[in-house]
């Protein structure tokens, strides 16, 4: 698979942008957790393999297991992942595919119950960041690291 081209030099200022919203991000009180669980399983939703790569690297190194990360995908049919990551989970899933039937009140509520305004606020934007970064990386051929 050849790379069509390198949004980073073609659009420097598009780049820096998206950086941005890392940086926001990185500043938030959202746990590593959170948001490695996050962005990988938003990444597989979406067939992102430069991402699927990246942030599974990513979250082994800040502690996150391997049985975790193998059965992310079947996350509903295992007890390994906490309340609160169910639904953030659920929410990634539905932001994701937010074009086939929206976010439900249900999958929202269940978010809200667990966490505030403001986490569930930065929630969203990491799940609308990391599906922005998957576009981009698909839309490119980003070859892998």
């Amino acid at each position: 698979m050849k790379m069509r081209l390198t949004m980073q030099a073609t659009e420097p200022e598009a780049y820096k942008a998206m950086f941005g919203l890392e940086k926001y991000l990185s500043t938030s009180k959202l746990s590593a957790a959170h948001k490695h669980l996050i962005k990988v399983r938003a990444s597989q939703l979406n067939k992102c393999a430069y991402c699927i790569n990246m942030h599974t690297q990513e979250a082994r190194k800040d502690g996150e297991t391997e049985q975790r990360l193998y059965l992310l995908s079947a996350w509903r049919e295992t007890s390994l992942f906490t309340p609160d990551e169910k639904a953030l989970l659920a929410l990634t899933e539905e932001v994701t595919f937010i074009g086939r039937a929206g976010v439900s009140d249900a999958t929202y509520q269940q978010a809200a119950a667990l966490f505030d305004e403001h986490y569930l606020a930065q929630a969203i934007m990491a799940m609308v960041v990391i599906n922005a970064w998957n576009r981009i990386a698909i839309s490119t051929e980003l070859p892998l690291a």
